[in-house]
């Protein structure tokens, strides 16, 4: 797959990438051989889809599940708090 060099991906597993610098609003880059217009600026270390992601779907990055699609998210749709629900701080409470 073609991707922007400024996109991190590790594992064939992963489902999202991982920004390497700054893309700014209104910038098109390449996420998986298609051109994607980006929304928002994003810096370092932000997630972007490399595919289509259903609701409920794990979210795979550096070959690891770290948690799940809160929302469907769209190929290159900035994947965050707004739409990632974390394996790690969920909390399960019993009486």
């Amino acid at each position: 797959m073609q991707h922007d060099p400024r996109l991190l991906v590790l594992s064939g597993q992963d489902n999202v990438a991982v920004l390497t610098a700054t893309v700014h609003a209104g910038e098109c880059i390449q996420v998986a051989g298609r051109a994607i217009e980006i929304a928002s600026t994003l810096g370092l270390g932000h997630k972007l889809a490399l595919r289509a992601i259903r609701a409920g779907d794990d979210i795979v990055k550096y070959g690891f599940p770290i948690g799940f699609a809160a929302e469907d998210i769209a190929l290159g749709g900035h994947v965050h708090v707004h739409n990632l629900s974390s394996r790690y701080t969920t909390v399960e409470i019993t009486e």
